[in-house]
Order: C-alpha cells, then sequence, then structure tokens
C-alpha cells in the first residue's frame, strides 16, 4: 500500500511488515525520512534535527525560502552531484556546455495499483494488479530540461520494495550520462556490519562480514558479468544480528552485467548505501526525447536476521521473477555427461550413459560441450551450431531419439555469446566479437565473444538455437558463459556512444533470451557462466534454473549453497553429484553425502554411471527416489540455515512446508574431531504445540521439543551426511 499525506508532504509505503517514508522538504527536495518496522502513522516523521554540515554550503532554493540548510546534512532519497551534497551522487552527467551540475526539483507523482513492465529489462512482476502498488515521482532540472521518475512498488504479499530511475530528455540538447544508480538511501548511523558474497571460479558467493568504517566500501564487477568474484547483493545489519534476530536491510540487484554497490560512511557517521550499473567504462548519450531505463533494485528490510530477510527473497523470486512452466512444475533428474567424458565421446558412448541412467532412475540425459563444428578440444567451433558428424552420425535427431526411445528426456549444452577464431562463424564475420579496432584481440579459453549489442548477431544466434531446438524434441538447454570481457568495443556504435557498449551487450542478451525462451515454453532453461558466474536476480527471470558452481565437490558445495541461499531458493539451484576423487578438489567423500548435498538443490548426477558398481546404480536409485518424497518441501518450503560451514565444522539446513505439515533437516559433519558428544541441533519453523514423527525411526517429538531442546545429532566421521524427516501427527 502506498498513500501521500499531502498536509505533513510524506509519502507512505507499507509492506505487510515494513514502512518506507519520503518527505518533499522545502517544496521541492525529496528526503528520506524512514525505513524499517511497519508503522501507521508518519507524525514525527519530520524532526527538527539540524540539516546544516560544517563547511557545508547551504542549498540556494533552500535558502530563498528563509532557510538555511545543505543538503550535505539532509537524508537524501536520490543524489546528484554538483549541488551542495558533497558524498558519493546517485548521478551524474554532462550536459552540451560542459557543465556538470545537476540539480532536480519535485515536480509531480503518480500512485497507481500493480507494477508496470520495465522496457528491455527483468523485473519482479505481479500477476493482479491488487498483488502491489507503484510510485512514480518526478523531478525536473529545469535548466536542462532532464527529467528523471523514481519507480517505487510495494508489494503486499511480500516485505519487499523495489526501485529502479528513468532518465528522460526534455531538453533541447543531448547529455551524455555517466553515472546513474537504481538506488540510494541515507541511514542516520553507522553502527552496521555489511555483509556481501564473494568468491572465484569453483568458489562462488562465500559469505562476507565487515564493520563498516568512514570512506567507500564497496562490491562491483567490471568483467562483463555480474561475475564469480562478486554477487550484486549486499547487507547492512546491526552488530548483533544473526539468523534469527535483528534488523537486516537486503540490496538484490536486477541485473546481470557491470554494477557497483556499496556504502558510504562520512565523517558525520551516516551511511549512504547504492546500487547500480558500474560507471566504470559507462557512458549513455541520451538525446532530445530519449529515454534511459536503470535496472531494478529489490530491498528488503527485516526485523528477523538473516533467515527473515533470506525468506522474503526467496518467495518473491521464486514466485514473481521466476516464470513460465518450470516455475511451478517439477524439473527432471538429469544426468549430464561433462565429467564423465569431457570432449571425448561418440554416439554410443552417449547411448550407453543413457541405458544405464535409465536402470538407475534417471529421467533425462544432457549432452554437454563437444557436439558441434570439430569441437575435439575447447579450441574451435564455437557459434558453428550444427552437429559433428563424426561423434554423432545422425545428428541431433538421430540422437535425441535413441535417447527418448530408452524412455529419458534429452538436453543439449550451448554457448551462444561466444565465438572461437577457428570458426567457420568467425572466417565469415570477423567483426562480430567484440573488440576495439587497431588492438590485438584478447582470448581467454581459446575464445572471444560476440557482439550481442548487434541486431545481426542477435538475428544469428536467435535463428542457430531455433534451428537445432526446432530439429528434435529437446526438452532442456544449458546456456553457458565461460570468459569475461575484455576489449569492450562494437564495430557497428560511433565513437561518442563506445562506452554503452557492454550495457547495449546486456539489453541485447535480454531480448535473444526473451525470444528464445517465449518460442520454447516447454524446454527447460538452465543457466551457468563457468559455473555461477553469473548466478544473479536477472539471469532468473529467464532461466528456472542455474547451475550454482563448476565445483562440485561436496563439503565445497556446503559453503557454496548455503551462501547462494541468502537470495536464492533452492529450486533455482542445480546441483550434481560427481564422480570421486573429486575433479576440482581432489577430495572422496560417501555417494550418500555427495546425495544429500545435491538434494537441497535440484538434483542431478554428473559421472559415467557406466563405470558404477551395480551396488552404486541402487544407491542412485534410492536417492532419486528419497529426493521425489521430499523435493517439494525442499523447493517450495522456508530454509532455514541451522549451522552455518563458515563458522562451524558441521552444516545443518532445514526446509519446512508450508502448511508446516513436514520438515526435512540435513545435517554434514565436514571434520571430525576425537573425544567429542553428540550436538544437539534446534530445529525451526515447527507447529510448537503439535507432535511430529520421525520417519526413518517412528520416533515422536514435539514441535517446541524439537525448536528448544533441539535432537541430538551424532558427531560423525569427515563428509558423512544424514537427512531426517518430521511428519506432523
Amino acid at each position: 500500500m502506498i498513500t501521500f499525506d499531502k498536509e505533513k508532504q510524506i509519502f507512505h509505503l507499507q509492506t505487510p511488515n515494513t514502512s518506507y517514508m519520503i518527505g518533499i522538504y522545502g517544496g521541492y527536495l525529496l528526503e528520506h525520512l524512514y525505513w524499517g518496522k511497519r508503522v501507521d502513522s508518519t507524525s514525527g516523521m519530520f524532526g527538527t534535527e539540524s540539516r546544516t554540515a560544517s563547511f557545508g554550503a547551504n542549498d540556494a532554493e533552500l535558502s530563498e525560502q528563509g532557510i538555511s540548510a545543505s543538503t550535505d546534512a539532509i537524508p537524501q532519497e536520490y543524489s546528484f552531484y554538483g549541488s551542495c551534497d558533497l558524498r558519493k551522487p546517485a548521478f551524474h552527467a554532462i550536459y552540451a556546455d560542459g557543465s556538470r551540475i545537476t540539480k532536480m526539483k519535485y515536480d509531480s507523482y503518480v500512485i497507481k495499483a500493480g507494477k508496470p513492465k520495465l522496457c528491455g529489462l527483468p523485473a519482479t512482476y505481479v500477476e493482479n494488479d491488487s498483488e502491489a502498488d507503484t510510485l512514480e515521482i518526478s523531478v525536473k532540472d529545469e535548466l536542462t530540461g532532464l527529467k528523471l521518475i523514481y519507480r517505487y512498488t510495494a508489494f503486499n504479499n511480500y516485505d519487499a520494495i523495489t526501485r529502479n530511475v528513468e532518465v528522460i530528455n526534455d531538453g533541447d540538447a543531448a547529455v551524455s550520462v555517466d553515472t546513474v544508480m537504481s538506488c540510494n538511501v541515507d541511514f542516520t548511523g553507522a553502527d552496521f556490519d555489511m555483509i556481501n558474497l564473494s568468491g572465484s571460479w569453483a568458489r562462488e558467493r562465500h559469505i562476507e562480514r565487515r564493520a563498516l568504517g568512514t570512506g567507500t566500501t564497496k562490491i562491483e564487477s567490471r568483467r562483463g558479468s555480474s561475475s564469480h568474484h562478486q554477487s550484486p547483493f549486499f547487507a547492512l545489519a546491526e552488530k548483533t544480528a544473526n539468523e534469527k534476530h535483528g534488523d537486516v536491510y537486503g540490496f538484490s540487484f536486477v541485473y546481470s552485467g557491470n554494477f557497483e554497490a556499496g556504502v558510504e560512511v562520512d565523517t558525520y557517521g551516516r551511511t549512504r548505501a547504492f546500487m547500480g550499473i558500474n560507471s566504470c567504462d559507462f557512458a549513455w548519450l541520451l538525446e532530445p526525447g530519449e529515454t534511459f531505463t536503470a535496472p531494478e533494485v529489490v530491498m528488503v528490510y527485516s526485523a528477523g536476521g538473516f533467515g527473515e530477510m533470506s525468506k522474503t527473497f526467496n518467495r518473491l523470486y521464486q514466485k514473481r521473477l521466476a516464470r513460465g512452466k518450470y516455475r511451478d512444475a517439477e524439473r527432471p533428474v538429469l544426468i549430464n555427461n561433462w565429467e564423465a567424458t569431457y570432449f571425448n565421446f561418440d554416439e554410443d558412448k552417449i547411448v550407453d550413459i543413457a541405458k544405464t541412467a535409465k536402470k538407475a532412475g534417471i529421467e533425462m540425459l544432457v549432452l554437454d560441450d563437444g557436439w558441434f563444428g570439430k569441437r575435439d578440444s575447447d579450441n574451435c567451433s564455437l557459434g558453428d551450431w550444427y552437429a559433428d558428424t563424426k561423434k554423432l552420425p545422425n545428428g541431433i535427431p538421430g540422437l535425441v531419439k535413441k535417447v527418448n526411445d530408452i524412455g529419458m528426456k534429452f538436453g543439449l549444452w550451448f554457448e551462444p555469446e561466444m565465438i572461437s577464431p577457428d570458426s567457420d562463424l568467425y572466417r565469415a564475420h570477423p567483426d562480430w566479437c567484440l573488440h576495439v579496432k587497431g588492438r590485438k584481440r584478447s582470448e581467454s579459453r581459446n575464445q572471444l565473444i560476440l557482439d550481442f549489442s548487434r541486431s545481426d548477431v542477435q538475428e544469428y544466434i536467435t535463428k542457430s538455437l531455433k534451428d537445432v531446438l526446432n530439429s528434435a524434441p529437446i526438452e532442456y538447454v544449458k546456456w553457458d558463459m565461460n570468459r569475461n570481457m575484455t576489449c569492450i568495443g562494437s564495430a557497428l556504435l560511433p565513437p561518442e556512444r563506445q562506452a554503452e557498449t557492454a550495457h547495449r551487450y546486456m539489453l541485447g542478451l535480454y531480448s535473444v533470451l526473451e525470444n528464445i525462451m517465449g518460442s520454447f515454453p516447454d524446454v527447460l532453461f538452465e543457466g551457468c557462466s563457468g559455473g555461477g558466474g553469473r548466478f544473479d536476480a536477472g539471469m532468473m527471470y529467464y532461466f528456472n534454473q542455474y547451475w550454482t558452481s563448476d565445483d562440485t565437490d561436496a563439503i565445497e558445495r556446503m559453503y557454496i549453497q548455503h551462501g547462494t541461499s541468502l537470495v536464492m531458493p533452492a529450486a533455482f539451484m542445480g546441483s550434481h553429484v560427481s564422480a570421486v576423487p573429486n575433479h576440482q578438489v581432489g577430495r572422496v567423500s560417501p555417494l550418500k553425502t555427495r546425495g544429500y548435498v545435491a538434494m537441497c538443490g535440484q538434483l542431478g548426477y554428473e559421472l559415467d554411471v557406466t563405470k558404477m558398481s551395480d551396488e552404486e546404480l541402487s544407491e542412485i536409485n534410492e536417492q532419486i527416489e528419497v529426493y521425489k518424497s521430499v523435493r517439494g518441501v525442499i523447493h517450495n518450503g522456508d530454509m532455514y540455515r541451522l549451522v552455518s560451514p563458515f563458522e562451524s565444522s558441521h552444516t545443518a539446513w532445514e526446509y519446512v512446508a508450508e502448511d508446516k505439515k513436514t520438515a526435512v533437516m540435513f545435517y554434514f559433519t565436514i571434520m571430525t574431531a576425537p573425544s567429542v558428544i553428540n550436538k544437539y541441533v534446534k530445529l525451526e519453523g515447527l507447529e510448537a504445540d503439535k507432535l511430529y514423527k520421525l520417519r526413518e525411526t517412528g520416533e515422536v517429538y514435539s514441535g517446541d521439543v524439537l525448536m528448544n531442546r533441539g535432537i541430538s545429532m551424532p558427531y560423525g566421521k569427515d563428509c558423512e551426511g544424514c537427512m531426517l524427516v518430521f511428519d506432523l501427527i
């Protein structure tokens, strides 16, 4: 719900448990007043605190009204370079006369039911206008004619508020925009810890927590994608906040390209949070009459610690960011041939894997890299999306028929954004890659990146993939992207627009994804970027699941999946059982543990089942049956992170059905120790006054005992895991 108090000049945004308030100060300046627990009154929000700063220049507009105040001392709703606010600006532009000063004045507002779509960009949505209200506040620079629209949506069923900004050039001259954050939030204090998700290839989204200090603390990506290294998410939490208690403010960017996010703490102990497209190597030339739309930020406040914050992100993204058939449908259990064969396979080998996998209860065979062109290694053929008939003499249609005849579904890997210098496509169109004229082209993994800012590239890739997908009943696509952007330039853009290339690339990619996925609504699309290198909210608008990491080791996956769950639900996380010794870290862990960890996402397998014993295949069959009996709870229930691998030598996760009739708990020992006793683990989210039966033993426990005393868990050997299922009786 969103209201406007005309007398007090305050906008009040309300979700079920939170409030967000904006005031119009001095008739022109938008002041951030409040974000926190839901309140019903706006009285007292415009306080009498000082709005002057030492060595702070007085704002000219306010001075004309007899008000002595500096914008450097006022909590801004959105900040601009060149005025009296000397903190980090959310917006910076260069005008035709060379000036860089932007002075925005409140103009008008509109409150409407529902949530409008963002043109060309992924965003959360509503299925009915009654689900949310949207506030659009217009501000205008009277000198230049530049106009901004701040767009806020408050959900009625989720404790989430979304923000984005639209820039409109209503002036007579072009404007170069080089900084446009999607949100800016000013807090009156700085007694926060910052939490972010960092890592690298095969070590994505590890949780980092640090205290704020004076100055700027920032996370970012300049790699052309959201990256393995930093996730476009951060949270500010009070010092004592944990999973169950404390104020937490979460920010998640619905975008998949270069970003920057973080906080600035000024000398007065105030905190400015910001998030948006990275201003490094970005500029957008806005001609008269043109509009630029910034991506969306989802903001979540929780008074119940990180757990409640995660539940809000998880629920919202699963139901109002993900789309299509597989938003709600169960996904098949698949086997991917990559770690089984790498490039060394032929049709007979793939069919043998499919036959054995079928006996083990696996439902889909996915053919990974190496099926096209002359692809016997990673040094050629990207862009040549036609089957290698030496490996597949009957082509993709022939292989799909054989796999389908076995009773298995079929899926296929693509890397559509890449081009190999040794490819028919590159020989025909060497200018189609990202490059800068006169500069040598830098390769990574023996490949270059197609320039998705170009319409001809978009058309070629769209047609190539559609031709393959129309050739056979392909029911799954793994869309991979395996390198960072370098030499970012486009042969078609003029010099004054070269800094637009990276963002235009993302807009082109989103357009291609929308086109292809709209044409194949029954295909399950899984995203991948060298594992989890682009696992972000922007991609979740298109992909119903994402390959969480190339690291398939069960222990490493505990850290990765634990951190990922801060924002993303289990239903999005592709997780596979692989062979041991593990191909990434060499660790040997029990098949049971590998299965349990993979069940905490979308279960799949990635190993050569033709080399497994009958006992191992039987165990896989049992794993799949157990998984199917609980996956509805894991994918659709609430997750509780009971024990963190970052803080303990153990890990415990719990999933509770929405109706609280079933709870599934996984408990893992990472590393054991001698002379220890059992640990008690307290469950959460149960009916306190009801009884639950442990499915594995028939023992009965009351909900309050499970949540307050807990259940005794064995210390276990290294890498051991177990699963407990509690049913309401």
